[in-house]
């Protein structure tokens, strides 16, 4: 990830936490920046395709770690 990135571990947290959690942590992505979740709720995907669709914020990707199965990696683009 780069410098204009953040991440959040929201692994162990189920819906709507890592959501929430992640509402929070925005604030702390510059315009334009990455937000970078871990997250081990199989719902999770789904929970921040909606979160996009309702703030603006871009959804960039949600991958399976090959490294730590069941850990999704999803990336949000904050709106600028």
């Amino acid at each position: 990830m780069t410098e204009d990135s953040v991440t959040l571990d929201a692994r162990g947290l189920n819906c709507p936490l890592p959501v929430l959690r992640a509402r929070k942590a925005m604030r702390g992505v510059a315009p334009g920046g990455l937000l970078r979740v871990l997250a081990t709720d199989p719902a999770a995907v789904a929970d921040f395709r909606a979160y996009c669709d309702q703030t603006g914020h871009g959804f960039v990707a949600a991958v399976e770690g090959e490294a730590e199965p069941g850990v999704f990696e999803i990336i949000v683009r904050r709106k600028i």
